[in-house]
């Protein structure tokens, strides 16, 4: 594609990305108004928490924030035979998920379709290399990711594949909810409780799927999805691979360049303090365990919801190559090139022919 095209195609993509989102807030801020706290009164909170979650860490020497998940026996119910030759089967175990800060504990907790997590899989007759894909936000629909990941593409190239709902999404929301999931929220210890959460009950599965036989286990996410497969590579160095795709790098950052924190000096504040609230499950509070070569990072250059800086600063984080390609968030118009990369690479790691 010759550079004036690039242009064109990355700023159409650019501005179908904004034109959504907007559309998307309105109807969340309809639903559900912002409260009104004044900017010294937001510094004191996010400070206040980010001492909370320092104590926590203090008294557990670290270990609080990730403990090793308990062992998951999922329940299996058969759903179809693919069209592409994967059984398909849903699976179910109980999240026995526990808060971090005793406060938050029972709001948290009330949603009891939470407390069950939830993935689709579809699978060869005999255990092959998997791929467990993580959505990004408002998904984990599963006739929806069924369209949004190249599912009959990576079960032919030879992958059984899994597919991971997050926390309060999909079939773990509240029954007749409206509007925006509460992780990730506006209130942020319902963001950094989601991403524990989410972390321990992939990780569970991760874990039974290496159980049944499967020779190696990468993940693989986009946005919201990018963000968490970036984070359990600072906590799982066994991941076969952990390929990021359109990722979320900075929670802070995008809070920022939404507007949500206002503007000038008042705004870099609020940024640099719920950064420092977010450190604990940001994939910039640890170094990678999963070594750079198992790592990819593929951007969209016109995105305009999680704008390539966030590829390109997760690519430094992890030392991992970085994959550019044309169009935006949601019209990803030169995807399928990326996608070839992203073949090569798991080739090159020996995970398929």
């Amino acid at each position: 594609m010759n550079p004036f095209a690039l242009s064109i195609v990355n700023a159409t993509a650019g501005a179908f990305d904004r034109a959504v989102t907007s559309a998307v807030r309105r109807a969340q801020r309809r639903r559900r108004p912002a409260p009104t706290v004044s900017h010294d009164e937001r510094l004191a909170l996010l400070g206040q928490l980010r001492r909370s979650y320092d104590e926590v860490a203090r008294a557990s020497e670290g270990r609080a924030f990730f403990p090793p998940p308990a062992a998951a026996e999922p329940r299996l119910r058969h759903v179809r035979l693919a069209p592409f030759g994967a059984t398909v089967s849903d699976a179910e175990w109980p999240s026995r998920y526990e808060p971090i800060l005793p406060e938050v504990r029972g709001r948290y907790l009330e949603c009891r379709e939470n407390h069950t997590a939830h993935a689709r899989l579809f699978l060869h007759p005999s255990p092959r290399p998997t791929a467990v894909l993580v959505h990004g936000y408002l998904g984990g629909h599963y006739r929806f990711e069924e369209f949004a990941f190249p599912l009959p593409w990576l079960y032919r190239i030879g992958f059984d594949v899994a597919l991971f709902v997050l926390p309060f999404h999909a079939r773990r929301a509240a029954p007749g909810r409206g509007g925006a999931p509460p992780f990730p929220g506006a209130d942020p210890r319902f963001t950094v409780e989601g991403f524990r959460q989410a972390i321990g009950d992939l990780r569970a599965l991760v874990g039974w799927l290496r159980g049944r036989g499967a020779p190696s286990v990468g993940v693989m996410g986009m946005s919201l999805g990018g963000y968490t497969t970036s984070l359990a590579a600072t906590l799982d160095a066994e991941l076969s691979f952990a390929v990021q795709v359109i990722p979320l790098a900075c929670l802070a950052d995008y809070a920022r360049d939404t507007g949500q924190l206002g503007a000038g000096a008042e705004a870099s504040a609020q940024r640099a303090a719920l950064a420092a609230l977010y450190e604990p499950v940001s994939p910039f509070g640890r170094p990678g365990l999963v070594p750079p070569s198992r790592v990819l990072v593929v951007g969209a250059q016109g995105d305009a919801i999680t704008p390539f800086y966030h590829a390109e600063r997760l690519a430094a984080h992890f030392g991992a190559p970085l994959v550019a390609f044309a169009g935006g968030h949601l019209l990803q118009v030169g995807a399928r090139g990326a996608w070839r990369q992203v073949k090569a690479f798991w080739r090159g790691l020996g995970l398929i022919d």
